[in-house]
């Protein structure tokens, strides 16, 4: 499959508009079908991303929601997302695809780095930082996802000069890339090449940050 199906987006649509047990178990067949559909895209991505990466597997998340902690206790996620695993220790972060009507992205980078890792990538970044700058300031980059995102301290971490060159990266504690899809550019052709194309301008930053990391 080189896209994602219309009845797909139609399903999810319904879903969020009807999301309870009763109307999800008279459409748990629809479900099922889109399901396997779903999968078998994240399959070929997979396949794809194994040609310009070592990827370990694939994990799509169940569309149920764990409510017991949340204040939301809709029963059901209205999205399909996936996680492609990058194998062995030695590679880092790992590439993530969210498909949902108007909302749909895919993501990579370091969401919730441990304490230890964040002090490294910072300790880097007040080093040298100009091999992330190069990375984050191609044309390829910028093209595909623009800038790096993530949430940041309001002045300086601990230990760190506020005034230091690199403040602006040294401040991130989350290090983040996107790139959003509308629903039309989801259901094109050439959805898939487009979501592969991201994925390997991806790289370079998740092997530079392995580095640093490993």
């Amino acid at each position: 499959m080189n896209s994602i199906s219309k009845s797909t987006l139609d399903f999810l649509k319904e879903l969020k508009q009807n999301n309870n047990r009763e109307w999800f178990a008279e459409n748990k067949a629809r479900f099922e079908a889109e399901q396997k559909k779903v999968k078998t895209f994240y399959n070929s991505v997979m396949e794809h991303l194994k040609a310009t990466d070592l990827i370990e597997n694939v994990k799509i998340f169940r569309i149920y929601r764990d409510v017991r902690f949340s204040k939301d206790k809709l029963p059901f996620k209205s999205h399909f997302g996936g996680q492609f695993t990058r194998a062995t220790n030695k590679l880092r972060g790992g590439y993530y695809l969210h498909i949902s009507p108007g909302e749909s992205f895919l993501a990579g980078g370091f969401w919730e780095p441990n304490k230890e890792d964040l002090a490294r990538i910072r300790k880097e970044f007040e080093t040298d930082a100009s091999e992330i700058r190069a990375i984050i300031n191609s044309v390829d980059f910028k093209n595909h996802f623009g800038k790096l995102q993530g949430e940041a301290v309001k002045s300086a971490p601990r230990g760190f000069d506020k005034n230091h060159p690199n403040i602006d990266l040294i401040r991130l504690k989350q290090f983040i890339v996107t790139r959003e899809f509308t629903d039309e550019e989801v259901l094109a052709p050439n959805f898939l090449q487009e979501v592969t194309a991201s994925f390997v301008a991806m790289r370079p930053y998740l092997d530079y940050m392995s580095d640093v990391l490993t």
